[in-house]
């Protein structure tokens, strides 16, 4: 069959050896030597045609990708040759690569462009899933071994693809690599933004396809970082069978909630996590951060358990604590996978440092972690001050919890400070006015209560949970908001004064009139949602 490279045809489909469309009259042979077999795909910028090259033996199949702009303007025709040139350019620097398709050539007939590349048979990775249904984390974690190296060359050949998605992630049928297809520079500036889809939209400035196009590049703004963000948003792809269209996202923070939808581990939750940070200052910079965290952890619990570590604790110079001291130490000497820049020296370190943490959690003792309702003696020795915990409470008061919490609050009392209060869950309450001074609220739960007027000074609320919650006018000097969840929280006229936003989540909070500086916001993360105490809206440049 021949088919009718002409868009506005009625009928494209023609008999095999015909020359001129039955429909139309338009040239079934560009550059009398490409013959157009079917449409790979269409939109309003022009489409993608298998062809084959009539001129070489064989005839073999090639890809042809045609461009009409969408105006006749003459300074948009000019645009759309620069750009189709640039396209080329680019496709002829970087197609040596094994896992990029070769561009064969380019040409212009009657104003319009078209672009032809080596063509690659194989399923997409959407069609696999459409096909097979979603991956395993071990698939997931396997395509990003081979897809990340591959985006790594891309940039560094100093080009953001813009449009990675799985339609465009082929696996060749003669190999079973992974080929990255669509490069659409061609594209940028060239029509109008096309209706939401999953087709690739295009503006004046901005080229990406709606879910998998993070804020930054639909705002004009792309860097490396972007094309990881659609690498995240492909993995929940590929983990869901969802398109991004499909899932929900947060109405404040605009981030995707795909977390309930996946069954992974908690490490490799994490990485994506930060591959789909709407915040680009806090998300991956590189592929070779990414690259370097899936290297680090994957099988960390298991060579916890066999390797062994020095332990200050141990000095009785036998047993098995001392013959794998031994051992870790000549490891450490005379094996070079042991060097300080070896993914084996990195991944020991984290072992020793996860292994301090734990022992810092029980009190250095090296046992095991107590439950929630048992004491640590040596901790409690310690802080005088520390009256309460959110299961058990020390002194005179007898015992109080989060109910505990919640009825006394209810009878008139106001005062909380000072107390152990890790974890404890005080969601959807108001507690307006109470003082929290000193208290230690880590990983504490208050989403959406209303907190107004409280006085949290000095406390610590490390990780704690305030998504949504009513901090107006609340007192948080110096208080450690580390890693706190703050997203969409109202913090209209709180005084931050040298609080800690180490990784703070900001993203669509509000903080008109907040007592805060720029620096401690260079810290937390926030996205084009966030109020800064100005009034105004936007990414903090």
């Amino acid at each position: 069959m021949s088919y009718c490279t002409n868009l506005d045809c009625p009928k494209p489909k023609n008999p095999p050896r015909v020359t001129h469309c039955q429909a139309c009259g338009s040239a079934l042979r560009l550059r009398d030597r490409y013959r157009a077999l079917r449409a790979l795909g269409r939109g309003g910028f022009g489409a993608t045609f298998l062809a084959r090259d009539e001129s070489l033996p064989g005839h073999p199949l090639c890809v042809i990708k045609q461009l009409r702009p969408s105006a006749d303007a003459q300074h948009i025709l000019d645009m759309a040759r620069d750009l189709f040139q640039r396209e080329a350019k680019i496709l002829g620097k970087i197609g040596n690569h094994p896992q990029l398709p070769r561009l064969l050539d380019y040409f212009e007939t009657n104003q319009e462009f078209f672009l032809v590349q080596e063509f690659i048979n194989g399923k997409t990775l959407q069609q696999e899933v459409r096909q097979g249904g979603p991956f395993s984390e071990a698939g997931v974690r396997q395509f990003l071994s081979e897809a990340l190296p591959l985006i790594q060359y891309v940039h560094d050949s100093e080009i953001i693809h813009r449009d990675i998605k799985p339609a465009n992630l082929i696996r060749r049928d003669e190999d079973k690599k992974l080929v990255l297809i669509d490069f659409g520079a061609v594209k940028d500036k060239v029509a109008p933004v096309q209706e939401s889809s999953d087709q690739t939209a295009l503006t004046a400035y901005a080229i990406g396809t709606p879910g998998y196009a993070p804020p930054e590049q639909m705002a004009m703004r792309p860097v490396y970082a972007s094309d990881l963000y659609a690498m995240g948003v492909t993995c929940i792809y590929l983990l869901t069978g969802k398109s991004p269209k499909d899932l929900d996202y947060d109405p404040t923070t605009g981030e995707m909630m795909w977390r309930n939808l996946v069954h992974v581990s908690d490490h490799f939750a994490g990485v994506l996590q930060k591959m789909l940070e709407i915040s680009v200052r806090h998300r991956y910079q590189t592929v070779e951060s990414v690259l370097r965290d899936l290297d680090l952890e994957p099988y960390m619990d298991s060579l916890a358990q066999n390797m062994a570590f020095p332990n200050a604790n141990n000095s009785s110079g036998n047993g098995a604590g001392a013959n794998g001291n031994s051992a870790y130490r000549n490891l450490r000497e005379d094996h070079p996978s042991t060097r300080k820049d070896s993914p084996s020296s990195r991944m020991a370190a984290a072992i020793r440092a996860r292994r301090e943490r734990a022992n810092a959690r029980t009190g250095g003792t090296g046992g095991k972690a107590k439950g929630p309702n048992q004491f640590n003696m040596t901790s409690m020795a310690r802080s005088k001050g520390d009256r309460l915990s959110s299961g058990t409470r020390s002194g005179s008061d007898g015992k109080l919890n989060s109910d505990g919490v919640k009825s006394a609050y209810s009878k008139g009392r106001r005062d909380f400070s000072q107390l152990v209060l890790n974890a404890i869950d005080l969601q959807k309450l108001s507690l307006t006015g109470s003082n929290f001074a000193e208290t230690k609220l880590k990983k504490a739960n208050f989403q959406h209560s209303d907190l107004s007027g409280a006085n949290f000074g000095r406390t610590d609320l490390t990780q704690a949970s305030l998504r949504g919650t009513n901090l107006g006018r609340t007192y948080l000097s110096n208080a450690n908001l580390n890693g706190a969840d703050l997203r969409g929280a109202n913090l209209n006229y709180a005084t931050l004064s040298n609080a800690n936003l180490k990784d703070a989540n900001l993203c669509g909070a509000d903080l008109t009139g907040a007592r805060v500086t720029p620096e401690q916001l260079t810290l937390a993360r926030t996205n084009w949602a966030t109020v800064y105490p100005n009034g105004k809206r936007g990414l903090m440049r």
